[in-house]
C-alpha cells in the first residue's frame, strides 16, 4: 500500500485540540504525519505530541530550514524526536528561503546548495555518534558530540525543487522532498532522483464545491509562493514560465492585484486541487499514481470542520 500522509497542525485549530484526531489516524488509512515550520509551530513539538498519541505513525519534519536553528542543534531536536519514535522519524532539511532566514530571522541566506549538503553530511556523523571538528565550507563545527544519539539513526530527506537538488537527495539523502507540482509534474521530478529514491510531496487541498473561493484562495497563495525565486525557477523548469509570466511581471511591477488576476484558472486548478471530497482524494491518487511514494496533505481551510476533512480525505474516506 502507497503511503498516504497529512500535515499536522491543522491550520487555525488549537495543537492540543488535535490529539482526538490524531489518535484516529492510523485506523483511517494514513501513514504518515508531516510538519511544516514558517511562522506557526515549530517543526519539532507537533511531533513529539505525535509520537505519543499515535504510535503507529510514520512521522516526518518537512521541512526545517538549515539556517534557523546551528547545526548542533539541529541534530540535537532531530535525536529528541528520534527518541520517542524510534525507526518512525524522517528528518527533511532543506534551504527554506530570503523571506524566512534573512527578513524573518536576521540571518545572511547564501550557498543553499553548499549548506544543505553540509548540513546532510554534519548530522549523519552526528547521528553515529561522531566527535566533530570540521571546517566546513558553509559553516564549522568544534568538537561537537551528540550526548544520546538516536539508537535508530533517522532517515534524512532533502526539500528539493529542481535538478542539482533532487540530484543531491538521490545521491547522498534518503530521498526527496517537494512541493507546488502537478500530478502531471511527478514524472518529470521522478526521472532526475531514479525510481529507488523516496519521493514526497506537500498537496495543497482545498476540498469546498465552491470553484470561486477555492481558485480566490489559490491566487493569494500562488502569488505567495511562485514569486519566491527559488520557486519560480521550479515552474519554469517544470514548464510554466510562459503561463505565469505576467504574474512574475506585475509582482515585480508592486501590482499584486494584477499579479493575482494575471494566474490563469488552469494553473490554480493544477496546484491547489479542490472541489467535493471524494474528487479531491482521486485527485491526490492521480500523485501516486504518477510515481510519487508519499503524498502528504495540506487542507486549506475553507471555513469546514477541519478534523472532518482530515478523516474524509483519509483512505477510509470516513466522514
Amino acid at each position: 500500500m502507497s503511503r498516504w500522509g497529512l500535515t499536522i497542525p491543522l491550520t487555525g485549530v488549537r495543537l492540543a485540540e488535535q490529539r482526538a484526531l490524531i489518535e484516529s489516524l492510523p485506523d483511517l488509512g494514513y501513514t504518515d504525519l508531516w510538519t511544516a515550520e514558517t511562522a506557526g509551530t515549530d517543526a519539532f513539538t507537533p511531533l513529539a505530541l505525535a509520537a505519543q498519541w499515535a504510535p503507529n505513525l510514520r512521522l516526518g519534519t518537512a521541512i526545517v530550514p538549515v539556517y534557523t536553528r546551528g547545526p548542533g542543534l539541529l541534530a540535537m531536536s532531530a535525536a529528541t524526536i528520534a527518541d520517542l519514535a524510534p525507526g518512525r522519524f524522517v528528518f527533511g532539511i532543506g534551504a527554506s528561503s530570503p523571506a524566512i532566514v534573512e527578513k524573518w530571522n536576521g540571518i545572511p541566506f547564501t550557498e543553499p546548495m553548499a549548506r544543505t549538503r553540509d548540513t546532510l553530511d554534519f548530522l549523519r556523523r552526528a547521528f553515529a555518534g561522531e566527535k566533530i571538528s570540521e571546517r566546513y565550507p558553509s559553516f564549522a563545527v568544534e568538537k561537537f558530540t551528540l550526548e544520546n544519539p538516536p539508537a535508530v539513526a533517522p532517515p534524512i530527506m532533502l526539500a528539493a525543487l529542481r535538478p542539482g537538488m533532487l540530484r543531491l537527495a538521490a545521491r547522498s539523502a534518503d530521498g526527496a522532498i517537494t512541493n507546488w507540482l502537478a500530478a502531471t509534474d511527478v514524472p518529470k521530478v521522478r526521472a532526475v532522483v531514479g525510481p529507488e529514491t523516496e519521493l514526497a510531496a506537500r498537496i495543497f487541498v482545498c476540498p469546498t464545491e465552491d470553484a470561486e473561493a477555492a481558485r480566490g484562495i489559490g491566487r493569494l497563495m500562488i502569488s505567495s509562493y511562485l514569486t519566491v525565486p527559488a520557486y519560480a525557477k521550479f515552474q519554469q523548469w517544470l514548464g510554466r514560465g510562459d503561463i505565469l509570466g505576467p504574474m512574475w511581471e506585475k509582482w515585480a511591477a508592486g501590482d499584486r492585484r494584477g499579479a493575482n488576476l494575471a494566474i490563469p484558472d488552469s494553473v490554480v486548478d493544477e496546484l491547489v486541487l479542490h472541489g467535493p471530497v471524494e474528487y479531491c482524494r482521486e485527485r491526490v491518487r492521480e500523485y501516486v499514481d504518477n510515481g510519487l511514494d508519499t503524498p502528504v496533505i495540506a487542507i486549506v481551510p475553507t471555513g469546514s470542520d477541519l478534523s472532518g476533512l482530515a478523516r474524509a480525505l483519509s483512505p477510509a474516506g470516513v466522514r
